[in-house]
């Protein structure tokens, strides 16, 4: 009898997703009622009013007054009556390597793992995951997933990907990747994405799973959405058997098609044209990825600061898809330092100075700098802002 009960109690359905980029929204209370296997744990009569001491025990879990309180609230009637049970799953999950954070984040996300046995419904699903390799800090990510039934949905989806995936090596950095994208339903989302794949020309076995690994959150998109991605795709002369083509399928699902069409005309109003917007972004699909007001910004800055205009710009778009705060910033504020110091001639070549990873960068102007100008290593760590090249000459672009 118990054990029908139990049964019962996992078979709770995913919302099915609808069309358009990442519209995954699990009912937490549903998800993590379905393995709490007595009611009596978790709800009843006054139980539904807030109770201080389970506040508490989260607090003690790691969460702010603030956090806990918000969490009982939004699981409601979630009460620790055993706190020797919630001991017992913090030091599971502690003894597979999930760190005081990584608990108190489960904890937040996902409060009723507390009140369940931890041998016989958190253990098998942990060691399962250990068995291929998943690191606890990502599934820290998606506490709702260790609510999900282990032999019901983890381990059916992973024979899923298995198939289409190839190994478990894959499936992990799929998983590092999107962790969400193994919470979604199997057969309402996951088979459906896969098929949609394949009929919009995805045959490979090699492609497939190379777009999967790229952006394993395709499964969370619907069929229409996914026709839609490829329709754009060949419209920019971008072929599925171009090895690029994982590059720019991930860039596009990671907005709605009218976030797409808005940056292309934002793009297109810096006085690209259309064959130059899409040749660049072929080069470097990851302008797409920044904020509609933040490419607005870059074009400012370009514009007021270095007298560059964004089409010439885009002649190197790996400098547009920098990030202006991480990146061009602290490089503009070292290269400043220097220019005032007379380490470098006002009319260097920016273009080439900015370009280049962090690690070539820094060899190149601040260690080599360091000992005569200390403050290069201040600028490049965000603690001397860059204020203009005013006082330095104007720099020249070439």
């Amino acid at each position: 009898m118990f054990t029908a009960v139990w049964r019962r109690r996992l078979a709770v359905p995913f919302p099915q997703i609808r069309g358009g980029a990442y519209h995954f929204q699990p009912n937490p209370h549903a998800v993590l009622l379905a393995h709490a296997y007595s009611t009596a744990t978790v709800s009843g009569g006054r139980d539904s009013e807030p109770c201080p001491d389970t506040i508490s025990y989260l607090v003690s879990c790691g969460l702010t007054p603030a956090a806990a309180r918000q969490t009982v609230a939004t699981a409601r009637g979630f009460r620790i009556r055993s706190t020797q049970k919630a001991d017992a799953v913090r030091a599971l999950l502690r003894s597979h390597g999930f760190s005081d954070a990584d608990v108190a984040r489960i904890a937040r996300g996902a409060p009723l793992l507390l009140t369940v046995d931890p041998d016989r419904i958190v253990r098998p699903k942990l060691e399962f995951f250990a068995s291929i390799g998943f690191e606890p800090s990502k599934l820290a990510t998606v506490p709702l997933l260790l609510s999900r039934s282990l032999h019901n949905h983890i381990v059916p989806t992973i024979q899923f990907l298995r198939g289409v995936i190839g190994t478990d090596d894959e499936i992990r950095r799929g998983f590092s990747n999107m962790p969400r994208a193994l919470q979604v339903n199997l057969d309402n989302c996951m088979r459906p994405a896969v098929e949609a794949l394949r009929q919009n020309g995805l045959t490979s076995s090699v492609d497939l799973s190379r777009v999967l690994v790229f952006q394993l959150g395709v499964l969370m998109l619907s069929p229409a959405r996914i026709a839609e991605i490829f329709e754009d795709l060949k419209a920019m002369g971008m072929p599925v058997t171009d090895r690029r083509f994982a590059a720019w399928f991930r860039a596009m699902c990671s907005m709605r098609r009218e976030t797409w069409l808005r940056k292309v005309a934002l793009y297109r109003s810096f006085g690209l044209s259309e064959s130059e917007l899409f040749e660049a972004i072929k080069k470097q699909p990851t302008i797409l990825l920044g904020a509609e007001e933040t490419i607005k910004r870059k074009a400012l800055f370009f514009r007021e600061e270095l007298n560059l205009e964004m089409r010439d710009a885009m002649a190197n778009p790996v400098f547009v898809a920098y990030s202006l705060e991480k990146t061009i910033l602290p490089r503009c504020a070292v290269l400043s330092v220097l220019m005032r110091k007379g380490k470098i001639k006002p009319d260097i070549q920016l273009p080439q100075a900015l370009y280049g990873s962090d690690k070539t960068f820094t060899k190149k102007y601040v260690q080599r700098y360091a000992a005569d100008v200390p403050d290069v290593v201040k600028a490049y760590e965000g603690k001397i802002k860059f204020k203009g090249f005013k006082g330095t000459s104007r720099t020249q672009w070439h």
